[in-house]
């Protein structure tokens, strides 16, 4: 155990950071600050000493050089165990500093800001609070280094009878948490500037990527149980996803519960309307869409009964009692929706196990997200795939008889879902539904003969739409559709068997659109 005797503060987030200095020379601490930190804490009623008066060298370069002196550094780095460390302070009339609460400049809220000039990014890049941050963490042993103001109350919590006793297993916990700090700060500044032109212009993707992610929770194991297994998330994520959803009951999540129910979220906020997709193995095995929310649950699950029992299930919209009263009557592992009301709530606390997680709201969307993609020693990099609904802006009708209204608004359904189904992906839907599913074959023949089987024993094929990630290579796919009812056909065309395929529609009176994009997801 040691006391803390003298602190160095440098904030830009100045939050509670008075009340922190206040507690501190409550209890005798000396507050060394600088610039706009020492000019709060004095209006503040905080008494400090300045940074040039330690140093007894003024500011410069519009404050650009603040801290970086031996007088600093010296007082962070020296081991007070060493002998010869402290005989050199002593020489050069440096005093410890056992105690620094930094936090840099806001560079990731900058750069966000638009028409922000490429001089004001390079001015926002901190240098002496990631110096001094770095140095303190590697004296931790005797220096106690602050960056999140969440510890404020940890620092106060350990002040008795007049004193600020630290150990070193709470150093090193802070000591952990700064260096993670900076490499985060770092990284934003690595891969903005690895972006970014000195024109001002900005390329797609940096020639280096970073990535920095956080721990949230370890999980019972990966996706098998002789597996290891934690949920890394990104901070500071506002587009509605499972690693900022908030579970509100039931067991924890495995490794499988938040692949599959990501899958699951991001297929639901593909529609507008009220809708369920109900999720197994990380496919979609129903959706729906309808006025009535509980419709859209029954007709998702009846879909594939079979595949439901035990699956993920999302809804784009509130939960009232009605649906919960129809959910509990089945087996689910996860339940995800931007809302539940108390009613729902209580029902589902009948069934303890089961996962119920709430998300943001799905309205707030982020644009230019980036998908990622791992494989053996590499990441794969790449825009997310964010379209859908705008594939049917401009559609071209390929066949002689054109789509009616209400097949092209079933085909934007199928079109949605196939979207987020493992290639090769059909999709046949009716109506306001799905209704058979052909997902991850190794040819589109199977994946059509796959999901006229899966539709037999519940909603049946006949008359239905069908959505194609990928053009058909051959018309053996369409003749198979033909035989299964289908109406109407959305796919984004390109094939060199195209005018074959097309012949195959005419040939069984199927509408037939091209939308000239494709949707593998593999």
């Amino acid at each position: 155990m040691s006391n803390i005797k003298r602190a160095l503060i440098s904030v830009w987030d100045k939050t509670d950071i008075d009340i922190l200095a206040k507690k501190l020379t409550d209890i005798g601490i000396e507050i060394i600050s600088s610039g706009g930190t020492a000019r709060f804490l004095r209006e503040k009623g905080v008494p400090v000493k300045d940074v040039s008066e330690i140093t007894e060298f003024p500011e410069m370069l519009d404050g650009r050089v603040k801290t970086l002196h031996p007088k600093i550094h010296g007082g962070l780095l020296a081991i007070r165990s060493n002998k010869k460390h402290m005989e050199s302070l002593k020489t050069e009339n440096i005093n410890p500093i056992d105690l620094i609460i930094v936090n840099f400049y806001p560079f990731e809220e900058v750069i966000k800001s638009e028409n922000i000039s490429f001089q004001e990014v390079i001015e926002n890049i901190d240098i002496g609070g990631p110096t001094i941050v770095r140095a303190a963490a590697k004296n931790f042993q005797d220096v106690s280094v602050i960056v999140d103001t969440s510890d404020y109350k940890r620092v106060i919590d350990r002040i008795s009878d007049g004193t600020l006793e630290v150990d070193k297993e709470f150093n090193y916990n802070l000591c952990k948490k700064a260096y993670s700090y900076v490499a985060k700060y770092d990284a934003a500044i690595s891969n903005h500037l690895g972006i970014l032109n000195t024109d001002n212009s900005k390329n797609k993707i940096p020639d280096t990527l970073t990535l920095h992610y956080k721990k949230s929770f370890n999980l019972r194991y990966g996706e098998n149980p002789h597996q290891e297994g934690s949920f890394f998330i990104q901070e500071d994520q506002n587009e509605p996803s499972i690693s900022n959803s908030k579970q509100i009951q039931g067991k924890e999540l495995s490794l499988n519960n938040i692949y599959d129910a990501d899958s699951c979220l991001e297929t639901v906020k593909e529609f507008k309307e009220n809708a369920c997709v109900i999720v197994k193995h990380n496919n979609p095995c129903g959706v729906a869409e309808h006025d009535n929310l509980l419709q859209a649950y029954t007709d998702a699950r009846d879909c594939d009964p079979v595949s439901a029992f035990g699956g993920i299930v999302a809804f784009n919209n509130k939960v009232e009692k009605n649906v919960a009263e129809e959910i509990v009557k089945t087996f689910i592992e996860v339940l995800v929706a931007p809302g539940y009301s108390d009613e729902a709530l209580e029902i589902f606390k009948s069934k303890p196990n089961l996962r119920v997680l709430e998300t943001p709201d799905l309205n707030i969307r982020e644009t230019d997200l980036m998908d990622i993609k791992k494989v053996v020693g590499g990441i794969l990099y790449q825009d997310a795939d964010g379209t859908s609904e705008e594939d049917f802006v401009d559609f071209k009708v390929a066949t002689k008889r054109e789509p009616t209204n209400e097949e092209i608004k079933t085909l934007l359904l199928a079109w949605k879902v196939c979207k987020n189904v493992k290639s090769n992906a059909i999709v046949l839907a009716r109506g306001n539904k799905t209704v058979g599913i052909g997902a991850g074959q190794m040819n589109r023949v199977n994946s059509v003969q796959l999901a006229k089987i899966k539709s037999e024993d519940h909603y049946g094929t006949k008359d239905s739409s069908l959505a194609s990630d990928a053009f058909f290579p051959f018309r053996d796919g369409v003749d198979e559709a033909a035989k299964a009812g289908v109406t109407a056909i959305v796919q984004p065309g390109g094939s060199i068997r195209d005018e074959e395929v097309i012949k195959a529609a005419d040939e069984n009176n199927i509408a037939m659109i091209f939308v000239g994009v494709r949707h593998f997801k593999h």
